[in-house]
């Protein structure tokens, strides 16, 4: 999935204490000197007797390790060098911001505590450490502190490090996790004894990164990838200290499927998920069984999802079947065919059933209506059901780590665009909460100053769609201050409005910044996304610049003032607005952009490519072909006047290849007929999400709001 994922990004639901001061604006003075031109190599990439002429195939040739490979880095740190003689009169505004957005965290700083069998687990942060210190008590948090891992001193010598998942045996003893260094996304997994703090000597290489322990405390389940396309294409079964090959459990031959490994809430079964853009299958085992053979919960069905859960004498099944916003089923442990399913929860048009969190004795269902998040608590004592009531316009509230199968108290996470992120238990008898945590803020923050809203703009077709939308008091909406408009719109992916200390440094500064949420995404149920998928993409690119026309109209900025940012398929939602409406935006920050759709869609090497065949088509269809050359952006170049543009990427990109952004920025140049600059950043160390650290991010951030800045005129000294 191209989705964006930052680095560090928990760092950002840290709040600000800035106050807003007056501002000072004089228009930059770009420097005068000349962009890298990329030498062009006419390549046709078409089909069908489309002659498509690609001038920057050979781009891909680090990737691909091409004659060209050591000229494709120079050409990009070439690029780097452009951006940074471009940006060079921000140098001390990006510093400025930094170490403004830095001072806004908190460096030491400990997580909520999570008691699992016997255990309280969180994490904690040191003064000035970039990665957090894994921790556990035993049966209270006054007992002596161990230390799982220390990030920070497995880091030392990594420009990138990210640890996987971790999974502690049920014996308490063996902690299992996963490494990247590279920021591809493969990682390696390592077992460390916990008494001795010793690791054993089993690694196991190119690994979606986590694994499930059977309940022998011997016997690791894993995800293997596909070391060329990435996929995730085994499920292996691993056995300590065995040094024969690992066992294939399962093997996917779809290969527009991931699949995935997990265990039951309540320690009893082992699941192994296969799963497509539209249709699923799960086998399961007993995880005590010591060679189990895993059986189909139910063969897959033409454009039916279902996943399982496990909850006492029954499991629970979710499942879109009959059901287009999903319902909710249950069947016997020994009768799993889909005919032997019982409705619990019927299907809703105007409620998406999204996940499902079982207790003991309750049932914690996430469902969305109206765009909006919402917690259903049902008690399997007596039958009664109520919703938790969050009293803001827009916001976050989900299920968070509930580990304990017989608890009767919630665990839940809480945040909007005004509150920071807080932790909640819920005691689901009494119906009492009580915050454990909210994000404490270094210096103060006072939420009342920042106004939120929830909009409803006009889509060309009559549909509704709503934006979300915050700004400081005092904010006019008479068409003379910035705005930021951000946006996604693909895979489903609930776009929610949530804190970031880091915006507050743009509120602060006369901006006001919003989420459309566009077709593509989810929130206004299953429909939203089948209306902005495959044939209907075109749709995710409208709303977004009807959402834009929408603010503009209200008063809220000008298209002089009015910005646009968007990450990964939200890049390729970039690309697409600005061949479509250069007009409308003053700048643009695509980030790591998907906009070369149609030559990576035919080239089945690439990671991801035959995973997504039904989120954007196979374009060795014809149809599916034309469509999607019709909105992809770098086929959809002309001769413009582009707005700016600052475009980013990573060397190591495992989601959207680096050279998708550079090819795209090099054909735009070519055909760019006004002033506006553009911009490649590569970041030659990391990948799809940036830097690894809690405070390295933050200069890619710095960078991306001194962009906005300048072009509004805002640049202040250190």
């Amino acid at each position: 999935m191209r989705a964006l994922i930052l680095a560090g990004a928990a760092a950002l639901f840290f709040s600000s204490c800035q106050n807003t001061t007056a501002v000072h604006k004089e228009p930059y003075q770009w420097p005068s000197v000349q962009p890298p031109v990329a030498e062009k190599k006419p390549k046709d990439v078409g089909m069908f007797g489309d002659k498509r002429i690609d001038d920057y195939y050979w781009m891909g040739d680090y990737f691909f390790k091409g004659p060209d490979s050591t000229k494709v880095v120079d050409y990009l740190k070439g690029e780097n060098a452009y951006t940074d003689t471009m940006m060079a009169g921000t140098r001390d505004f990006q510093e400025k911001l930094f170490n403004e957005m830095k001072g806004r965290i908190k460096e030491k700083d400990e997580s909520v505590p999570v008691f699992k069998n016997g255990y309280f687990y969180y994490t904690r942060f040191e003064e000035g450490q970039q990665y957090y210190i894994a921790c556990r008590k035993k049966g209270a948090m006054d007992a002596p502190e161990e230390i799982l891992l220390n990030v920070n001193e497995l880091a030392k010598g990594h420009a990138y490090y990210a640890i996987g998942g971790t999974a502690v045996s049920p014996d308490n003893k063996l902690l299992l996790y996963g490494v990247d260094t590279v920021s591809r996304r493969q990682y390696t997994l390592h077992v460390k004894n916990l008494e001795t703090g010793a690791l054993y000597t089993d690694v196991i290489p190119n690994t979606e990164g986590y694994g499930v322990w059977a309940n022998d405390n011997r016997t690791i389940y894993y995800v293997a990838k596909h070391p060329v396309t990435l996929l995730s294409e085994k499920i292996m079964r691993h056995t300590l200290g065995n040094t024969a090959p690992d066992e294939l459990v399962y093997e996917e031959k779809d290969k527009s499927n991931y699949i995935n490994v997990d265990k039951s809430k309540s320690e009893r079964y082992i699941f192994i998920t296969s799963e497509a853009t539209i249709s699923s299958e799960v086998r399961y085992a007993e995880a005590d069984a010591p060679r189990p053979v895993f059986k189909v919960f139910a063969p897959r069905m033409k454009d039916v999802l279902y996943d399982v859960s496990h909850q006492g004498d029954r499991f629970l099944v979710r499942t879109n079947k009959d059901a287009q916003n999903f319902r909710l089923m249950e069947t016997s442990l020994d009768q799993t065919d889909v005919s032997h399913w019982k409705e619990l929860i019927p299907h809703r048009k105007d409620v998406l059933l999204e996940d499902v969190e079982p207790f003991r004795n309750f049932l914690v269902i996430s469902e969305r209506k109206g765009g909006l998040a919402q917690l259903n608590i049902r008690n399997l004592k007596n039958n009664d059901s109520h919703y938790l009531d969050f009293g803001e316009p827009a916001y976050t509230a989900y299920a968070s780590a509930n580990p304990e199968y017989n608890s009767e108290v919630l665990r839940y996470g809480y945040t909007s665009l005004t509150t920071p992120s807080s932790t909640f238990d819920y005691d689901m008898n009494t119906r009492q909460k009580k915050l454990l945590k909210q994000q404490e803020v270094v210096g103060g923050y006072d939420k009342t100053q920042y106004v939120t809203e929830r909009l409803m703009a006009t889509a060309k077709d009559g549909t509704k769609v709503p934006i979300s939308i915050v700004y400081k008091k005092g904010f006019k909406k008479d068409g003379s201050q910035p705005l930021l408009l951000y946006g996604y719109g693909s895979y489903g992916n609930s776009e929610d409005a949530t804190f970031n200390s880091g915006r507050l440094s743009l509120l602060d500064r006369g901006f006001a910044y919003a989420i459309a949420h566009v077709r593509g995404g989810q929130e206004m149920g299953r429909q939203w996304y089948e209306d902005g998928k495959l044939m209907k993409k075109i749709n995710t690119f409208t709303d977004f610049i009807d959402c834009a026309e929408y603010l503009i109209a209200q008063g809220y900025t000008a298209k002089e003032h009015l910005y646009a940012n968007g990450g990964s398929a939200g890049g390729l939602l970039m690309g697409s607005v600005v061949n479509m409406r250069p007009d409308l935006f003053n700048g643009v920050v695509a980030d790591v952009p998907f906009v070369d759709v149609v030559t990576t869609m035919l080239d089945e090497s690439i990671p991801l490519t035959t995973n997504e065949f039904d989120e954007w088509g196979n374009p060795k269809d014809k149809a599916a072909y034309d469509y999607m050359k019709s909105y992809s952006p770098v086929d959809n170049v002309t001769r413009r006047d582009y707005p700016n543009l600052l475009v980013t990427t990573g060397l190591h990109d495992s989601q959207v290849q680096y050279f998708e952004p550079a090819k795209w920025v090099a054909k735009l140049r070519v055909n760019n007929t006004g002033k506006h600059v553009i911009m490649l950043k590569t970041n030659m160390d990391f990948g799809h999400g940036g830097a690894s650290g809690r405070f390295d991010y933050l200069k890619d951030v710095a960078l991306r709001y001194a962009f906005y800045c300048a072009l509004e005129g805002i640049i202040e000294k250190q």
